[in-house]
């Protein structure tokens, strides 16, 4: 059966009816006979890690859990947290501090202000530990205060593995992610439309207050221009660190981002990462928005996609919920919900309707 074809049938649930309180619940469970995916081409990386970014699925993991030195991918933390916390219009001023920051930078003058969102784009794109100094002053009014914003949003998102001890990802004694960590981070941030924008950006031309000719900062990472479909994401090194990169590339609507940390050869393994995430796990429609549920006089009120590798399509298990008439959801048009399982694990759930509800018309 074709992997974009399941669902555009008919709903169709060998159902087991079981009364609970306040639902009929109804399940249907497809064989179980899941084959593991080949592993990728073996990489040169301390750590790698790969995700699908709309579900979150961690596709493939090395090491993924094992906490390391990150460098500047520690700036993928720096820029949601300043988008989030932030106004891009704001006018960020360039203290002492900023200015005199070692390693790379977007060469701020001392005193100089850049919006806050033309900062961004010269902490992402050209890696400025100046930059990443100056935003974290201003967002978090102080540097300290905006490490403290930093590890709070590392708990929100459930990185169970990360410490942040500066906003540029300089070495320093405490300061470490993992290779699983970085992949769900980057998901998470990729969702976000101006962190998307940002990172996919080859050139960027800034306002310059103090010389004649603007800023003009072409974007370090090289996979932009050398993997079809590449859309981010940072460059990182140290010399303990040595080289990390994040990618991301988006193909038949289905986008993934690649980790690798320690990585002496991490163009190519990117490119192999990813080509083998999309041969591997595309995209599966499980669900299609208006299918009928057979068996009751429901529509589905979404549709549903998910990374499957192939022998996966027929372990997803699905359970149906149908409302009782007394419920706030069912005053509101809502008559149950489907929700979706792979391997006990729930990936989705689906409002259901029934047929001429306006929601069903909606995009």
């Amino acid at each position: 059966m074709d992997s974009m074809s399941i669902g555009k049938q008919r709903i169709s649930l060998r159902l087991i009816a079981l009364w609970m309180i306040g639902s009929l619940i109804c399940w249907s469970v497809l064989p179980s006979s899941a084959m593991a995916a080949p592993a990728p081409i073996g990489t040169k990386a301390r750590a790698s890690a790969l995700i699908d970014v709309q579900s979150g699925r961690l596709l493939y993991s090395h090491d993924g859990d094992t906490p390391m030195r990150i460098a500047s991918l520690t700036k993928i933390m720096t820029a949601i947290v300043a988008i989030e916390h932030g106004n891009l219009d704001d006018m960020v001023k360039t203290s002492k501090r900023a200015f005199g920051r070692e390693g790379s930078s977007i060469y701020l003058r001392l005193g100089e202000e850049m919006s806050l969102s033309n900062m961004l784009y010269g902490l992402m794109m050209r890696s400025g530990n100046d930059a990443a100094t100056a935003i974290a002053e201003h967002v978090g009014g102080s540097e300290e205060g905006f490490v403290h914003l930093m590890n709070k949003k590392a708990e929100e998102i459930g990185l169970l593995h990360s410490q942040f001890r500066n906003p540029h990802g300089l070495d320093e004694e405490g300061h470490y992610s993992t290779a699983n960590d970085l992949a769900k981070l980057t998901a998470y941030a990729l969702r976000n439309k101006v962190f998307a924008e940002i990172v996919k950006t080859k050139e960027k031309r800034a306002p310059n207050p103090i010389d004649s000719w603007d800023y003009q900062w072409q974007n370090k990472n090289k996979m932009l221009a050398m993997y079809e479909g590449a859309d981010g994401v940072k460059t990182g090194y140290t010399k303990k660190a040595f080289r990390c990169l994040v990618s991301s590339a988006t193909r038949n609507g289905q986008q993934l981002a690649a980790v690798t940390i320690n990585d002496g050869d991490d163009w190519a393994d990117h490119r192999h990462m990813l080509d083998w995430g999309f041969q591997h796990y595309p995209l599966v429609q499980l669900i299609q928005k208006g299918n009928e549920i057979e068996g009751y006089p429901y529509l589905a009120g979404g549709s549903f996609y998910y990374p499957l590798e192939s022998d996966e399509q027929q372990t997803v298990s699905s359970k149906l919920s149908v409302m009782e008439m007394t419920t706030t959801a069912y005053a509101l048009g809502e008559r149950g919900r489907l929700e979706l399982f792979l391997n006990g694990q729930r990936i989705g759930v689906i409002p259901i309707y029934e047929p001429g509800n306006p929601r069903l018309l909606e995009h």
